[in-house]
């Protein structure tokens, strides 16, 4: 599907197609096309219309594409990632979005699932200032929307590992496989927040001719949260290692403790187990006063004496 607004005198209105004359910076006009799950034919918009780099066009038709930005002749190409809500396996999968930045026009593509840019197109036919301000001001709008959205995940993440840290410090195993999950998912995040941290950075850095003093001034403040994000991410993923840690040490805690009382009850039998044979062999023995009938009592008080006697001493040692 593909949305189109334009913006000219002042007020947005939708379109059918792009004329060619709106790609001209001195049209006054701002233009905004919105790729959302588009087709084949729908695609070739890109190389038709605007003519981008087949390279630029390739990676923008691609699955999955780390984020970046690349100045091409007249415009940026950049890819960032957003949020993904509907993941069920993993709850930080992420959906990367291209965006075609033009001196007087804005080109989206993504999957048709991103809230930040479905909230932006409901905004722009009711406010006509969204596109007022540019093409930069837009991006600027989606790509702040998008890093805010990660901020409710992370407190829930801070949540889960809390949780996991209470039970860790019980020894209970089946933690791990959580705590192992928990720590897959905090790499992916890294392995994309580091790279989103930099591109974020470059347009704050008004390193390219799109980007004016005053719009960099405002990705200056998206890359503060990005920053804070991305520190974040790595502050967890060292708490779950120390977690995991943590979790092992309480396990073999609880192993060694669980081995000192079967040694411990192993040591008793030992004797016992000689007392038993002892009298357990068809010889003769001395009779203890009172004859073969008292002889069990006999037997069995002194099994119990010598119990008490290695109990007294274990805990004299505090081996116990």
């Amino acid at each position: 599907m593909i949305s189109i607004f334009v913006n000219r005198n002042g007020e947005t209105k939708t379109a059918d197609r792009v004329e060619p004359e709106w790609l001209d910076p001195k049209s006054g006009v701002t233009l905004w096309v919105d790729l959302a799950g588009f087709t084949e034919d729908e695609g070739k918009i890109l190389t038709d219309t605007f003519h981008f780099h087949p390279l630029a066009v390739e990676d923008a038709l691609s699955a999955v594409q780390f984020p970046k930005i690349e100045p091409y002749d007249g415009y940026l190409y950049i890819i960032l990632h957003g949020i993904d809500f509907e993941a069920v396996e993993h709850q930080f999968a992420t959906r990367d979005i291209d965006f075609f930045l033009g001196a007087n026009y804005l080109v989206t593509i993504h999957d048709g699932r991103s809230r930040s840019i479905a909230h932006m197109r409901e905004m722009c036919p009711r406010h006509s200032h969204v596109l007022d301000e540019g093409p930069v001001a837009l991006m600027h709008r989606i790509v702040d929307s998008m890093v805010d959205n990660y901020q409710p995940e992370m407190e829930k993440l801070e949540e889960r590992i809390s949780d996991l840290e209470d039970e860790a410090y019980e020894g209970r195993s089946p933690v791990v496989r959580q705590l192992l999950g928990l720590k897959r998912d905090l790499a992916a995040v890294r392995r994309i927040m580091t790279p989103q941290r930099d591109a974020v950075g470059r347009l704050a850095r008004r390193e390219f001719p799109q980007i004016s003093s005053e719009m960099a001034y405002r990705f200056r403040d998206v890359y503060d949260h990005v920053v804070r994000l991305t520190d974040e991410a790595y502050l967890f993923q060292d708490r779950v290692t120390g977690i995991l840690e943590t979790n092992l040490a309480a396990v073999s805690n609880r192993l060694n403790q669980i081995m000192k009382v079967l040694t411990v009850a192993s040591t008793i039998f030992m004797p016992l187990t000689v007392l038993t044979g002892m009298w357990g062999m068809n010889v003769d023995l001395p009779q203890f006063p009172g004859g073969k009938e008292a002889q069990f009592w006999w037997v069995s008080g002194g099994m119990v004496a010598v119990s008490a006697v290695m109990l007294f001493l274990f805990r004299f040692l505090d081996w116990i």
